[in-house]
């Protein structure tokens, strides 16, 4: 792939993911440009994706500028996409698949922009190759983002293809799970990087547990998946991805120095998480075990105890579930001292019940939901009392 133009790069992740982001891209060696609510963008070549797409836990999509252009019509758009030499690009066998999110007065709506983008790229594929991609909504091989505000439009090719937050290691997702991107972000927040234990009660469905012990392994997401969109553009450097993987597969450990202790009161939960945790290659490394959240396990090693529990919106009842969080926080007091503990929640009034003062509140968010990490330094005696 040798394409002519600026090498901008523009990452993107859920709301609230930001910081994150930043400090996985920074830690891989390149330089933020600029950032906004769910994104970053970075200097960086076509062969960079691949790297940045295997190795980034907290992004949804690599997306690389193709260009950048001012439009003011259906027809200005038409004719600035047919402009590029997608015959370059696109073998005229492949799927092509476009998403288009648009805020102009000059269209009348993202499907339209999506379909006049579409028109402009198979239309010039064949009338250079004599036949044309087909094209619909499916991510899986060569995909295109368009963003049309105002007055310009900025036309991407996604090299991730289908959002790097599909890890495919959840097939039973039990009930309202976290995404993987965000779980991540968590464990992330937590600093948790593999030295010390890390226990997690109401586990569901295993992501936290899962993200924690793909981080303490070293093994990048991107390892669980084997396609890309950069896989289906012309050109591409089977050899140069061939060398990527290596690298990263080298830097996996084959064991985490300290046991992770998932538990869940639910034994359909515990069997969704074990067959995650199966297909995401480490089931071995997490002990999964069915009890109530206050006999879960914990060892006497100091370590790190984080929960995700209900909020009260969509499954459970907010008044009962005002106890569950005074008994999360009975439960930190007297079998987690030394520890530091972590809780998820979307209902901040149920996180006052938990009767322990904060010592962080960071701000996340589920899906639409504002969310709040809170963290307690869990030490002997009573310092945490309020």
């Amino acid at each position: 792939m040798d394409f002519t133009i600026e090498d901008i790069v523009l990452i993107t992740c859920a709301r609230g993911l930001v910081p994150y982001l930043i400090t996985e891209v920074e830690a891989l060696g390149y330089e933020v440009q600029s950032t906004h609510d769910t994104g970053l963008e970075i200097r960086a070549a076509i062969e960079d994706t691949q790297k940045l797409n295997l190795y980034l836990r907290t992004a949804f999509n690599v997306l690389y500028l193709l260009k950048k252009f001012t439009c003011t019509s259906p027809d200005e758009l038409y004719r600035e996409v047919s402009s590029i030499a997608w015959e370059e690009i696109i073998d005229s066998s492949e799927y092509l698949s476009i998403a288009a999110v648009t805020s102009s007065d000059h269209i009348k709506n993202s499907i339209f922009a999506s379909q006049k983008t579409k028109d402009a790229i198979v239309d010039g594929v064949m009338k250079k190759c004599g036949s044309r991609p087909d094209s619909g909504a499916q991510r899986d091989n060569v995909a295109l983002n368009l963003y049309w505000k105002d007055d310009t439009c900025w036309l991407y090719l996604n090299t991730s293809g289908k959002k790097l937050s599909d890890r495919t290691y959840r097939k039973i997702p039990f009930k309202a799970p976290l995404q993987e991107t965000l779980a991540a972000a968590i464990i992330q927040a937590t600093g948790y990087d593999g030295s010390l234990p890390l226990v997690n009660p109401m586990c569901g469905s295993g992501t936290l547990a899962i993200e924690a012990a793909l981080i303490a392994l070293k093994r990048y997401p991107g390892l669980l998946r084997s396609n890309f969109g950069f896989i289906h553009v012309k050109g591409f450097n089977k050899e140069a991805w061939v060398k990527v993987r290596k690298a990263a597969h080298a830097g996996v450990l084959k064991k985490i120095a300290k046991p992770i202790i998932a538990t869940d009161i639910d034994p359909k939960a515990i069997d969704a998480a074990k067959k995650n945790a199966q297909t995401a290659g480490v089931d071995s490394m997490i002990d999964f075990q069915v009890c109530d959240f206050r006999k879960t396990p914990v060892p006497t090693e100091k370590g790190i105890i984080v929960l995700n529990p209900e909020y009260g919106f969509r499954m459970g009842d907010e008044k009962k579930l005002e106890e569950t969080y005074k008994e999360i926080g009975d439960f930190f007091k007297q079998v987690c001292a030394g520890y530091k503990g972590y809780i998820f929640t979307g209902n901040l009034g149920l996180g006052k019940k938990v009767g322990l003062r904060t010592s962080r509140k960071l701000i996340f968010y589920n899906a639409r939901i504002e969310c709040r990490l809170l963290e307690y330094n869990m030490y002997e005696g009573t310092v945490n009392k309020l």
